[in-house]
């Protein structure tokens, strides 16, 4: 006879900031309900455990990033990849979450079977290769949005010929040296801009090159305001007025930039004029061709970017590569850049559901054909939420209010005694326009995958409007059945 198969209520995947997240609202909301976490790594923090390139940070202030009910009471608002892990073990231990994990396991696949109210997971373990089943009600996936095998790397012309070290900055080898290096950093996000000042200490030189400027805009890596408010006030009362207020300021500050983008423009152009050395080519390596938020802005702690370039440590390059060569990059304005290292900071492969092979009844689900209801779950799919957080604001923020929802809908479905929930389209909704999953960012990881997820329509549920204020009435206050929803 076989093993019999594990089952729980609700499986969740994945132990990042959202899982931990997830694993503390059902514990708390619904007691009653037994689950397990599935994580494919063998530590908790996803993303801040992953990445290990120099300087690794947050890029939004952690009073709105930490979780809405666990005080984040470090110094620093804008955090080290090292003090956030340190915030989620103590999370995991205080509410002992640590012991609901199970490491090291890889889901492969989800099968619903609607005859037993089910899904069945199909998990490996990634360190012995072997395979087993578990089962659950109810599944939650909390795997984030990029692929954890790989991070995007363009094809460039000439890279075989490069005789110094490449690294993509998701697998950042382990103790690497580069004191006294040539470093070449390809590439204008938030993650280049974090990694070029950090090896601009030990390194020789570091060069930014990018084929069109990013907004970025500088501001302090802590929170005055938040400090003084710890001072007087108890932790858990201070950090919510902090999260309120930073919200509400995220929000005036991502509304003023699609109301009224010339002014934010100018704004942050003349925030630009005063970090950036006399003289210097701002037209061309720091104005973006784009309006800000239409892409995610870069946040600069304590100028650090800027002062590097100010020192002479860092250059930035605007300009497109022809070839790589023996000892560096050639670029097609004929220039070339010697480099002993080079870094491509070229992006995420964006993934929908952690790269897992989902099948109802035996049909296996394509994501692109359905809709998004609410931006957590999918039309015709029965039992699944999965957490998406704000491109335009901190991701746990929405993390936080879907697992919310989450205990408002498994709660219903006891009271009212119903096993399945799933979201389909009313006659009404048949003839919905359809909209991109996010609408009016740009950024070329969201441009290269948006054809593989859901589409959304134009009126709710069938919306994802990324929206902090929108989302906590549709998410607290809605009815949980609302005609979409259908039980069973």
């Amino acid at each position: 006879m076989g093993a019999t198969m594990e089952h729980v209520d609700v499986v969740i995947v994945g132990a990042g900031l959202s899982g931990i997240g997830a694993a503390y609202h059902l514990m708390t909301r619904c007691p009653d309900r037994s689950f397990t976490i599935l994580e494919g790594r063998g530590d908790i923090g996803g993303t801040w455990d992953l990445f290990r390139y120099p300087g690794v940070r947050s890029d939004s202030d952690m009073h709105t990033l930490g979780f809405s009910f666990k005080p984040w009471t470090h110094e620093k608002s804008i955090a080290d990849a090292g003090a956030i892990m340190d915030y989620l073990r103590e999370t995991v231990r205080e509410y002992r979450i640590e012991e609901r994990i199970q490491f090291n396991t890889l889901v492969a696949a989800a099968s619903w079977s609607t005859a037993e109210s089910r899904w069945t997971l199909s998990v490996r373990d990634a360190k012995t290769g072997e395979s087993r089943s578990v089962s659950c009600n109810f599944l939650y996936m909390c795997s984030g949005y990029y692929s954890y095998k790989r991070g995007h790397e363009p094809e460039f012309p000439g890279r075989d010929r490069f005789r110094g070290k490449v690294i993509h900055p998701q697998k950042w080898p382990e103790d690497f040296d580069y004191s006294g290096k040539r470093v070449v950093v390809i590439g204008s996000g938030a993650t280049a801009v974090t990694i070029v000042p950090a090896m601009a200490d030990r390194a020789a030189h570091v060069t930014m090159l990018q084929r069109t400027p990013t907004w970025m805009v500088s501001r302090p890596d802590v929170d005055p305001f938040a400090n003084r408010l710890r001072k007087v006030l108890p932790p858990r009362v201070a950090y919510a007025v902090t999260r309120l207020r930073n919200t509400t300021m995220q929000q005036i500050v991502y509304g003023r930039s699609r109301t009224q983008p010339e002014k934010v423009r100018e704004h942050l152009l003349g925030l630009l004029r005063k970090e950036l050395p006399e003289g210097y080519d701002i037209d061309k390596h720091f104005t973006p061709t784009y309006n800000p938020w239409d892409q995610r802005l870069c946040l600069v702690p304590n100028s650090d970017f800027f002062r590097a370039i100010k020192a002479g440590k860092v250059d930035v390059v605007t300009d497109t590569i022809h070839t790589w060569t023996e000892s560096g990059v050639e670029l097609n304005s004929g220039q070339t850049l010697a480099a002993d290292v080079i870094v491509t900071a070229t992006g995420l492969e964006l993934v929908t559901l952690g790269e897992m092979e989902f099948t109802v009844d035996g049909a296996p689900i394509d994501f692109s054909r359905t809709w998004t209801y609410k931006g957590l779950a999918y039309s015709g799919v029965p039992n699944l939420v999965s957490t998406f957080g704000y491109i335009n604001a901190s991701w746990t923020l929405r993390a936080d209010l879907t697992s919310e929802y989450v205990c408002r809908l498994l709660n219903h479905m006891k009271q009212t005694g119903k096993a399945t929930c799933v979201p389909t389209l009313r006659t009404s909704d048949q003839t919905m326009p359809a909209r991109r999953w996010i609408e009016d960012f740009t950024p070329g990881y969201m441009e290269r995958v948006m054809h593989l997820f859901p589409r959304q329509g134009d009126r709710e549920p069938w919306i994802n409007p990324q929206n902090f204020k929108r989302d906590k009435k549709m998410f607290r206050k809605g009815p949980i059945d609302d005609g979409v929803m259908i039980f069973g």
